[in-house]
């Protein structure tokens, strides 16, 4: 059992809706499976450090009551973007998280208990939104009202991988200015950076643009990364080291434009670090990859008292997942606009309904119903599944 001073710390900057909820008993499952699904994207998606063709995921669901909720695990099947993978992640849910959930514990209870288990952020994340989805829905609550929020219209932002020509990418940019997104993000890497974002500029001179390199750089290009200074960007994405603060913190003041830290950025107390040091002026919160809503939530707290914007970072998930994400993004603040795109962008056929879909000026709606307000189409679930595997639920 935690102690009544963990819990108050784990609290600390959360609202009393939310510390309500940390206090919410979780009871006995009746059903735990683990489904692995391969959904194929329009087109492959490029970064500075590899490409993929389909979104392949693993899905958590639970069931209780005949209430059923479910989590999206959004690591990949490589350690290309970090180190957990969807076969990593399934192993840690199965042998040490869910053990953790029995039944008379509380959420908060369970989320200190796997302090222990280092790192794995991704395959608690996956754990724990499955478990908000589910509260939520017993309930009947969607999941921004469970969070304490009252629902709002979300900025939509748009990720544009690596482009093979830099007239596709010029392509592209128009697209998205087309549709109403509030902001394009471009990929960027060693070679494709200062040309290709100078003709994003002077094609688009009002454009709210900032490029993501995705530690594609050293400290030694500083005067390169400067170039881009000119073309008033809104942010610059993890240009150095994916677990680097101190030397994005010598690279800031060589800089006009703001950098932001992402893949460096797996807990409350590494957001604290970047911060004191200065390694940053913006941060993007991936409530994956820094273990869940809970400590999404901790971190935005923490950089409001600062003075310092987030915003909402995509890991290309499927309906599932870009639910959650927007329920995530009503929380106190998510300034910026997220990466946050219609889902007919990434899957011809997506395994949820109802889709992202942008409305007018570019704004979208948080899905209605309860939960994270999203279904999945029992066809197309089966369609896409690679896997499915019944868990043992955890025991009194």
């Amino acid at each position: 059992m935690a102690q009544s001073a963990d819990i108050e710390t784990l609290c600390l900057g959360l609202s009393k809706n939310f510390q309500s909820l940390l206090e919410e008993p979780l009871g006995p499952l009746d059903r735990v499976d683990a489904v692995l699904v391969s959904v194929p994207f329009v087109e492959p998606f490029g970064t500075s450090v590899a490409s993929w063709a389909v979104k392949e995921a693993l899905l958590l669901r639970l069931e209780q009551d005949g209430a059923v909720g479910w989590g999206e695990c959004v690591a990949d099947p490589d350690p290309y973007y970090a180190g957990e993978t969807t076969v990593t992640a399934r192993h840690l849910i199965q042998a040490f998280l869910l053990p953790e959930a029995r039944p008379g514990r509380t959420l908060g209870e369970l989320l200190l208990s796997w302090r222990r288990v280092r790192g794995n952020e991704m395959a608690k994340a996956t754990v724990e939104n499955a478990f908000l989805d589910l509260i939520a829905r017993r309930k009947g609550l969607p999941l921004h009202a469970l969070l304490g929020q009252p629902a709002r219209p979300i900025p939509s932002g748009i990720s544009i991988g690596l482009r093979p020509t830099l007239p596709d990418l010029l392509a592209k940019v128009e697209e998205a200015v087309e549709q109403g997104y509030h902001r394009v993000k471009l990929k960027i890497q060693r070679g494709q950076d200062v040309a290709w974002v100078a003709a994003v500029r002077e094609r688009f001179p009002d454009l709210p643009l900032m490029a993501d390199a995705n530690g594609d750089y050293s400290l030694a290009d500083a005067d390169h990364l400067a170039e881009l200074d000119a073309f008033a960007l809104t942010m610059i994405e993890q240009p150095l080291g994916y677990h680097d603060i101190v030397q994005h913190a010598r690279l800031q003041p060589r800089l006009k434009t703001p950098l932001c830290l992402d893949e460096s950025i797996h807990s409350l107390d590494d957001a604290e670090a970047a911060l004191h040091l200065d390694a940053c002026r913006i941060l993007n919160i991936k409530q994956g990859r820094v273990g869940g809503l809970v400590e999404s939530a901790r971190i935005a707290a923490l950089c409001a008292a600062r003075g310092v914007p987030v915003w909402s970072g995509g890991m290309d998930e499927t309906g599932l997942g870009r639910a959650l994400n927007l329920h995530l993004q009503t929380l106190p603040g998510f300034t910026l606009p997220g990466d946050t795109s219609e889902t007919r962008r990434y899957f011809r056929e997506d395994i949820a309904d109802p889709p992202v879909v942008l409305g007018p000026g570019g704004w979208i709606a948080l899905p209605g119903g309860p939960g994270t307000g999203v279904t999945l189409d029992p066809a197309r679930l089966e369609r896409y599944t690679l896997g499915r595997e019944r868990l043992q639920p955890p025991v009194s």
